[in-house]
Protein backbone atom coordinates (compact mmCIF):
# COMPACT_ATOMS: atom_id res chain seq x y z
CA UNK A 1 0.00 0.00 0.00
CA UNK A 2 2.80 2.43 0.90
CA UNK A 3 4.51 1.96 -2.45
CA UNK A 4 1.20 2.35 -4.30
CA UNK A 5 0.54 5.65 -2.49
CA UNK A 6 4.08 6.82 -3.26
CA UNK A 7 3.70 6.15 -6.98
CA UNK A 8 0.20 7.59 -7.17
CA UNK A 9 0.82 10.83 -5.26
CA UNK A 10 4.29 11.46 -6.71
CA UNK A 11 2.88 11.13 -10.23
CA UNK A 12 0.00 13.48 -9.41
CA UNK A 13 2.35 15.92 -7.71
CA UNK A 14 4.88 15.96 -10.53
CA UNK A 15 2.13 16.37 -13.13
CA UNK A 16 0.53 19.26 -11.24
CA UNK A 17 3.79 21.03 -10.32
CA UNK A 18 5.75 20.37 -13.53
CA UNK A 19 5.04 23.85 -15.03
CA UNK A 20 6.35 25.56 -11.85
CA UNK A 21 9.34 23.23 -11.64
CA UNK A 22 10.21 23.83 -15.32
CA UNK A 23 10.03 27.62 -14.86
CA UNK A 24 12.32 27.39 -11.81
CA UNK A 25 14.76 25.14 -13.68
CA UNK A 26 14.94 27.72 -16.47
CA UNK A 27 15.49 30.62 -14.05
CA UNK A 28 18.24 28.72 -12.21
CA UNK A 29 19.96 27.91 -15.50
CA UNK A 30 19.68 31.48 -16.83
CA UNK A 31 21.28 32.87 -13.66
CA UNK A 32 24.66 31.17 -14.19
CA UNK A 33 24.17 28.75 -17.12
CA UNK A 34 24.99 25.77 -14.91
CA UNK A 35 23.10 22.52 -14.28
CA UNK A 36 19.85 23.58 -12.50
CA UNK A 37 19.70 20.30 -10.59
CA UNK A 38 21.71 19.55 -7.47
CA UNK A 39 22.12 15.82 -6.93
CA UNK A 40 23.86 15.07 -3.62
CA UNK A 41 24.45 11.50 -2.50
CA UNK A 42 22.36 10.57 0.54
CA UNK A 43 22.10 7.40 2.62
CA UNK A 44 19.06 5.31 1.79
CA UNK A 45 17.26 2.30 3.21
CA UNK A 46 19.55 -0.50 4.42
CA UNK A 47 22.56 1.82 4.10
CA UNK A 48 22.35 2.00 0.28
CA UNK A 49 23.46 5.45 -0.95
CA UNK A 50 21.38 7.10 -3.67
CA UNK A 51 21.35 10.29 -5.74
CA UNK A 52 18.76 12.78 -4.45
CA UNK A 53 17.21 15.28 -6.86
CA UNK A 54 16.93 18.88 -5.70
CA UNK A 55 16.52 22.15 -7.55
CA UNK A 56 19.87 23.90 -7.12
CA UNK A 57 19.47 26.84 -4.74
CA UNK A 58 23.17 27.57 -4.27
CA UNK A 59 26.04 28.62 -6.45
CA UNK A 60 27.61 25.78 -8.42
CA UNK A 61 30.25 24.03 -6.31
CA UNK A 62 28.91 25.38 -3.00
CA UNK A 63 28.95 21.85 -1.58
CA UNK A 64 32.76 21.83 -1.82
CA UNK A 65 32.87 24.10 1.24
CA UNK A 66 32.36 21.00 3.37
CA UNK A 67 29.39 22.53 5.22
CA UNK A 68 26.19 20.51 4.73
CA UNK A 69 23.81 22.43 7.05
CA UNK A 70 22.35 25.64 5.67
CA UNK A 71 21.36 28.83 7.48
CA UNK A 72 18.77 31.16 5.96
CA UNK A 73 21.43 33.86 5.47
CA UNK A 74 24.00 31.51 3.93
CA UNK A 75 25.98 33.48 1.33
CA UNK A 76 26.10 30.42 -0.93
CA UNK A 77 22.38 30.75 -1.72
CA UNK A 78 21.54 32.44 -5.04
CA UNK A 79 18.75 35.06 -5.39
CA UNK A 80 16.42 32.56 -7.14
CA UNK A 81 17.55 29.97 -4.59
CA UNK A 82 16.14 32.04 -1.74
CA UNK A 83 12.71 31.97 -3.39
CA UNK A 84 12.97 28.24 -4.09
CA UNK A 85 13.81 27.54 -0.44
CA UNK A 86 10.97 29.68 0.91
CA UNK A 87 8.36 27.76 -1.12
CA UNK A 88 10.19 24.44 -0.53
CA UNK A 89 10.51 23.63 -4.24
CA UNK A 90 13.98 22.20 -3.62
CA UNK A 91 12.25 19.54 -1.52
CA UNK A 92 9.24 19.04 -3.81
CA UNK A 93 11.56 17.98 -6.65
CA UNK A 94 12.32 14.89 -4.55
CA UNK A 95 9.02 13.54 -5.84
CA UNK A 96 11.27 12.27 -8.64
CA UNK A 97 13.05 10.08 -6.09
CA UNK A 98 9.72 8.91 -4.69
CA UNK A 99 8.50 7.92 -8.14
CA UNK A 100 11.78 6.11 -8.89
CA UNK A 101 11.55 4.26 -5.59
CA UNK A 102 14.59 5.25 -3.50
CA UNK A 103 12.53 7.62 -1.34
CA UNK A 104 9.02 7.62 0.08
CA UNK A 105 6.53 10.45 0.59
CA UNK A 106 6.77 9.92 4.35
CA UNK A 107 9.89 8.81 6.19
CA UNK A 108 12.92 10.11 8.10
CA UNK A 109 14.74 12.81 6.15
CA UNK A 110 17.72 11.51 4.10
CA UNK A 111 21.10 12.30 5.62
CA UNK A 112 24.64 12.90 4.36
CA UNK A 113 26.50 9.59 3.95
CA UNK A 114 29.56 10.68 5.98
CA UNK A 115 27.35 11.88 8.83
CA UNK A 116 25.61 8.51 9.01
CA UNK A 117 28.86 6.54 8.84
CA UNK A 118 30.82 8.67 11.28
CA UNK A 119 28.31 10.24 13.67
CA UNK A 120 25.16 8.11 13.94
CA UNK A 121 24.58 6.21 17.15
CA UNK A 122 23.42 2.59 17.06
CA UNK A 123 19.90 3.80 17.83
CA UNK A 124 19.97 6.33 14.97
CA UNK A 125 21.05 3.64 12.53
CA UNK A 126 17.57 2.14 12.96
CA UNK A 127 16.32 5.09 10.91
CA UNK A 128 17.78 3.30 7.88
CA UNK A 129 15.33 0.40 8.26
CA UNK A 130 12.85 2.36 6.13
CA UNK A 131 13.11 4.52 3.03
CA UNK A 132 13.93 8.16 3.71
CA UNK A 133 11.07 10.52 2.97
CA UNK A 134 10.10 14.01 1.92
CA UNK A 135 8.23 14.62 5.16
CA UNK A 136 7.78 13.18 8.63
CA UNK A 137 7.16 14.47 12.17
CA UNK A 138 10.49 16.34 12.26
CA UNK A 139 9.98 17.95 8.84
CA UNK A 140 6.98 19.81 10.24
CA UNK A 141 8.56 20.66 13.60
CA UNK A 142 11.83 21.83 11.99
CA UNK A 143 10.46 23.39 8.81
CA UNK A 144 12.24 26.58 9.96
CA UNK A 145 15.60 24.81 10.36
CA UNK A 146 17.45 27.44 8.31
CA UNK A 147 16.08 30.17 10.60
CA UNK A 148 17.26 28.28 13.69
CA UNK A 149 20.76 28.20 12.19
CA UNK A 150 20.66 31.84 11.06
CA UNK A 151 23.88 33.72 11.95
CA UNK A 152 25.50 30.49 13.16
CA UNK A 153 29.28 30.44 12.79
CA UNK A 154 29.23 26.63 12.86
CA UNK A 155 26.04 25.42 11.11
CA UNK A 156 27.00 21.74 11.16
CA UNK A 157 27.99 21.82 14.83
CA UNK A 158 24.87 23.70 15.86
CA UNK A 159 22.70 21.37 13.75
CA UNK A 160 24.12 18.37 15.63
CA UNK A 161 23.52 20.04 19.02
CA UNK A 162 20.17 21.77 18.51
CA UNK A 163 18.30 19.90 15.79
CA UNK A 164 19.62 16.42 15.04
CA UNK A 165 18.86 14.87 18.49
CA UNK A 166 15.18 15.78 18.23
CA UNK A 167 14.95 14.96 14.52
CA UNK A 168 16.31 11.52 15.29
CA UNK A 169 13.91 10.97 18.22
CA UNK A 170 10.95 11.93 16.07
CA UNK A 171 12.27 9.81 13.19
CA UNK A 172 12.68 6.77 15.42
CA UNK A 173 9.17 7.29 16.79
CA UNK A 174 7.91 7.18 13.19
CA UNK A 175 9.90 4.00 12.43
CA UNK A 176 8.48 2.28 15.52
CA UNK A 177 4.90 3.28 14.70
CA UNK A 178 4.67 2.72 10.96
CA UNK A 179 1.15 2.78 9.54
CA UNK A 180 -0.73 4.02 6.49
CA UNK A 181 -2.93 6.17 8.76
CA UNK A 182 0.10 8.00 10.15
CA UNK A 183 1.48 8.51 6.64
CA UNK A 184 -1.77 10.05 5.43
CA UNK A 185 -2.01 12.22 8.57
CA UNK A 186 1.55 13.52 8.09
CA UNK A 187 0.93 14.31 4.42
CA UNK A 188 -2.17 16.33 5.40
CA UNK A 189 -0.30 18.10 8.22
CA UNK A 190 2.56 18.95 5.87
CA UNK A 191 0.12 20.60 3.45
CA UNK A 192 -1.50 22.51 6.33
CA UNK A 193 1.95 23.66 7.49
CA UNK A 194 2.49 25.43 4.15
CA UNK A 195 -0.38 27.78 5.04
CA UNK A 196 -0.21 27.76 8.86
CA UNK A 197 2.63 26.16 10.75
CA UNK A 198 1.01 26.96 14.13
CA UNK A 199 -2.15 25.05 13.18
CA UNK A 200 -0.11 22.13 11.87
CA UNK A 201 1.99 21.98 15.06
CA UNK A 202 -1.10 21.97 17.29
CA UNK A 203 -2.61 19.10 15.29
CA UNK A 204 0.74 17.29 15.26
CA UNK A 205 0.92 17.61 19.03
CA UNK A 206 -2.53 16.04 19.37
CA UNK A 207 -1.48 13.22 17.04
CA UNK A 208 1.66 12.47 19.08
CA UNK A 209 -0.37 12.44 22.30
CA UNK A 210 -2.92 10.10 20.71
CA UNK A 211 -0.06 7.80 19.68
CA UNK A 212 1.22 7.86 23.29
CA UNK A 213 4.54 9.54 22.49
CA UNK A 214 6.72 10.35 25.51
Amino acid sequence: MKRFLDIFFSFIGLSFLSPIILICLFLIWVYDFQNPFYTPIRMGKNFKPFKMYKLRSMFKGADKSGVSSTASNDTRITPIGKIIRVIKLDEISQLINVFIGNMSLVGPRPQVVDHVNNEYTDAEKSLLKVKPGITDFSSIVFSDESQILRNSTDPDGDYNKLIRPWKSRLGLFYVHNLSTKIDIALIILTIIAIFSKDTSLKLLNKLLIKLKAS
